[in-house]
């Protein structure tokens, strides 16, 4: 079906299965009209990447001005880009790899050469399913003892618990001193459902919300930007220059629920080139219905689009036909994989590190 304002048409031809396409997406399509009234498609076309403004045109740095940038390999920074951290505070293999991943991005207990490159992380984004979902609805008791929750009127409160919360508050308050961050929700965290799901409220973070910019002193207005941010999911912001775009991979997960295959990079790219970072959105994928602005609307080419918690790492660069280039970036789940990725800021070349317990 082609859908717009006037109505709908049916399309048929066989140059519909030549093309990735799911519902959603926006294209242009050529053909003619049959005599049953269906459109016969001859050829389609996408938007393709949108206009890319150069780096450093987001913060206003001119090119000229930014001389003192370390563009040696041994001076490069690197952004580091980690997903799925499921705080949970039952299993204890998997507080031993946070602690250990932990230890790793504060340095230490590392050799001189590890520590040296772990010294240049600028940042860390945590791209959503920071906590566990309680699909048991386990609680503890006083005494740490597990129960079974009962529910009343189809929530018990009793049943809350404040351990993975309070677990992952301590570990952004060890990180923060050393090394900004910043927080996208996921489908598993403390935050609406439906996208774009907005910040997880710093009140959630006793420790780490010392580390929050200014609240906005206007109603309307933006939170400062701060050593830790809180974001809405999907995130538009720059880091060291660049354009970035992500989310907490629901966008992706959702078109595989209904496209055969698992190359989750194509998929992206396809995002990128139909300009839109939710197509299945709201008709698979809850969102909230905006009427005179589409927040899923891609209308400024990034230079680094990832997606969390997806099934491996993988990573691509494309190009678009005015010379636009996107790093493609799929990030583990930390909890399946163990696995954290580090991206060059100079290049974008893209590394992944895997902690394990041995």
């Amino acid at each position: 079906m082609l859908e717009d304002e006037s109505g709908r048409l049916r399309l048929i031809g066989g140059q519909l299965s030549m093309e990735l396409l799911v519902t959603g997406c926006i294209v242009a399509v050529m053909g003619t009209e049959n005599a049953n009234g269906d459109f016969e498609v001859v050829d389609i076309k996408v938007p393709d990447l949108p206009p890319q403004e150069p780096r450093w045109e987001i913060s206003g740095v001119k090119e000229e001005e930014d001389i003192d940038m370390d563009t040696d390999k041994a001076g490069r920074k690197k952004i580091a880009l980690i997903s799925g951290l499921s705080f949970s505070g039952t299993s204890a293999e998997s507080s031993l790899e946070k602690s250990l991943l932990t230890e790793y991005l504060l340095g230490e207990s590392l050799d001189p050469s590890s520590q040296s490159n772990v010294s240049k992380i600028s940042r860390l984004i945590i791209a959503g399913n920071s906590i566990a979902s309680d699909l048991d609805s386990i609680a503890h008791d006083t005494f740490g003892n597990t129960r079974k929750a009962q529910k009343k009127y189809g929530y018990d409160a009793s049943a809350y618990n404040p351990a993975p919360t309070a677990h992952f508050d301590n570990f952004l308050a060890e990180l923060l001193p050393s090394l900004p961050i910043t927080l996208l929700p996921g489908a598993s965290d403390p935050a609406n459902a439906s996208l774009p799901q907005q910040p997880i409220h710093p009140a959630m973070f006793p420790q780490a919300r010392e580390y929050c910019g200014s609240a906005p002193s206007v109603i309307g207005e933006e939170r400062e930007a701060g050593w830790f941010d809180t974001v809405t999911n999907p995130w538009e912001g720059e880091i060291e220059g660049w354009r970035v775009l992500g989310t907490g991979g629901q966008n992706v997960d959702d078109v595989f629920k209904y496209v055969e295959g698992e190359d989750r990079l194509s998929m992206m790219e396809a995002m990128c080139r139909w300009r839109c970072c939710a197509p299945t959105a709201p008709d698979t994928l809850w969102s909230y219905p905006f009427q005179d602005n589409d927040p899923f609307i891609i209308r400024t080419c990034p230079h680094i689009f990832f997606a969390g918690n997806q099934p491996s790492f993988d990573t691509a660069s494309i190009e678009g036909p005015n010379g636009q280039t996107v790093r493609l970036i799929s990030i583990p789940s930390f909890e399946e994989t163990g696995e954290i990725v580090l991206l060059d800021a100079e290049t974008l070349e893209a590394e992944v590190v895997k902690i394990t317990v041995e």
